[in-house]
């Protein structure tokens, strides 16, 4: 084999390597899904975070963008809930008890095919 037909087979090779990239889970198509939109995630405290889904890393650790914590007061007050803003904020998944998404009817039945799919 020539110096120019090896070139062009290690060439293909290449190509044909880029072309067969993974294709991201179920479980990514499902986070992208949720990207900006209201997210109410609870804690094992007994606070929670009301707040716009920004991102989640690998180990499942949720940031929230404009967020609000909320937290009991047991004090006698008005307002039984406490509430401050506290912008971005990462939620370790260690502590995480809850996580619910606000959307719409349409957008809860799309999210619920592609629990169906894995």
């Amino acid at each position: 084999m020539s110096t120019t037909e090896q070139a062009e087979t290690s060439s293909n090779q290449l190509t044909n390597s880029d072309a067969s990239e993974p294709k991201p889970s179920n479980a990514v198509a499902l986070a992208k899904k949720l990207v900006h939109h209201r997210m109410l995630v609870g804690i094992k405290d007994g606070r929670f975070f009301v707040g716009m889904f920004y991102c989640m890393d690998k180990q499942g650790n949720i940031i929230l963008q404009d967020a609000v914590e909320y937290r009991n007061t047991r004090r006698s007050s008005p307002s039984p809930m406490e509430h401050r803003g506290v912008g971005l904020i990462l939620i370790p998944s260690s502590c995480r008890t809850s996580c619910h998404v606000d959307c719409s009817i349409q957008e809860q039945l799309s999210l619920l095919s592609i629990n169906d799919q894995q």
